[in-house]
């Protein structure tokens, strides 16, 4: 009973923590995108103020390559190193990550990177958890629990999805079903989300009306499983392959490679300001406009590359968002197609739309049963369950039949590998 009610308390207190951490770096996230979109429109035109921004972004570059090499561990997403600790193989410093990812991540979306605030959230609940169970001095089993609940928490108080952040510390973080992290988890992802829901709303982060598929269209949901699949494979080898890039390329300063992913987004912004930070804009365009499938195209293919070398860089943020608007932008293009070919309601585009994300979530991240939730909580429908069952199902099945590694893995790997290298030298 003592037990019991320990974990129902450390939970809230680390739901709650975790989730004021991540409600103060979507504020700051947020203020960053606002304040891009704003100067954007200020220098449009003007010569000069063009010239200056394009100073700024150079210098923003440098500052993120120094926080980087001061904290390896703020790159990237944040989720394999919380993956790796979890396992025993690394173990930063809490502190110095939390400040390193605010300053970091805060300064990349400010200067337009296509990243996300999902990963680094998981990352910064992680961290306060670990701060938590230092200040108490706690023993690491103990420890390794607590970070497991703050990484969940994450995530819930990023989406407002408490049952996808347990989920995900389940089926991502800890890969067995422990009692005590599922205790403990699901209250820590109640209070997160409700933290976040006290400042940010109670809204759904998308508002699409979906419509249901007819059942003799279903086969519709097998191609684009199957499409998404391979499209999910597709996304995690140019992923790789491009930090590989990036890191292969040591003869050129840290300083110059980040810098030069800042100066893209410079002339991005001046072009195709919609594939910039991480794609709330083109989700705007989605649910409010509607674009002509050349246009779709064109967004989908630029947020495709522009991501791939905002995450190769090693710059402090995540893929988890860009990911899934790249996913709803596949599902507008199957959707726009099917619907010409045949016969279909335009009340179903919303459908694929959300069947998108979810589909190109099992295909990249090779967890199905979180993504099947997360896209429900977020789209706030429960009743088209089943396709994306579907999708997401076939999806995973066809990603792993090809041989593709799990990205978080992926990365995980890289990372060790790297760190033996430094202990080698």
């Amino acid at each position: 009973m003592k037990k019991s009610l320990i974990l129902v308390i450390e939970g809230a207190l680390i739901g709650i923590l975790a989730g004021l951490t991540a409600v103060f770096y979507r504020y700051c996230l947020t203020w960053a995108e606002g304040g891009l979109y704003q100067i954007l429109n200020f220098i449009q035109g003007n010569g000069p103020a063009i010239a200056l921004w394009f100073v700024a972004l150079i210098l923003m570059g440098c500052v993120v390559a120094q926080i980087v090499r001061m904290e390896p561990m703020s790159s990237g997403s944040g989720i394999p190193q919380v993956c790796g600790e979890v396992q025993g193989e690394l173990n930063p410093s809490w502190w110095r990550v939390i400040l390193a990812k605010f300053v970091g991540g805060t300064m990349c979306i400010f200067g337009g990177l296509s990243l996300g605030r999902e990963g680094p959230s998981i990352q910064l609940g992680a961290m306060a958890a670990k701060g938590y169970s230092r200040l108490l001095g706690y023993d690491k089993k103990r420890e390794i629990h607590l970070l497991s609940c703050g990484a969940g928490a994450g995530l819930a108080a990023a989406f407002n999805a408490p049952l996808a952040g347990i989920l995900f510390i389940l089926e991502e973080i800890c890969h067995t079903f422990d009692r005590a992290i599922l205790a403990a988890g699901l209250i820590a992802t109640v209070c997160a989300d409700f933290v976040s829901k006290l400042f940010f709303g109670q809204s759904a982060i998308f508002s699409f009306s979906t419509a249901t598929i007819p059942l003799q269209n279903y086969w519709l949901l097998i191609l684009f499983g199957i499409l998404l699949g391979l499209t999910g494979a597709f996304y995690n080898l140019v992923m790789v392959k491009t930090q590989a890039l990036f890191q292969h390329l040591k003869k050129i300063p840290q300083e110059i490679r980040i810098a030069f992913v800042f100066v893209i987004s410079g002339i991005l912004g001046l072009t195709l300001p919609q594939v910039l930070a991480g794609g709330h804009s083109m989700i705007i365009l989605l649910e409010h406009g509607n674009p002509a499938l050349l246009t779709i195209a064109l967004l989908l293919v630029v947020k495709f590359l522009f991501s791939a070398l905002s995450f190769g860089s090693g710059a402090p943020g995540g893929i988890f968002f860009p990911l899934l608007i790249l996913g709803a932008y596949c599902g507008a293009l199957f959707g726009n197609a099917a619907m010409e070919m045949l016969p279909l309601s335009a009340d179903l585009l919303p459908q694929f739309i959300v069947l998108g994300m979810a589909g190109l979530f099992a295909g990249i991240v090779r967890a199905p049963i979180t993504g099947i939730v997360l896209i429900t909580e977020m789209t706030g429908n429960m009743h088209r369950m089943l396709d994306i069952a579907v999708v997401s199902g076939i999806a995973y099945i066809v990603a792993n039949l090809l041989g593709s590694k799990p990205i978080y893995t992926s990365l995980l790997e890289n990372i060790l590998c790297r760190k033996k290298e430094q202990e080698s030298t």
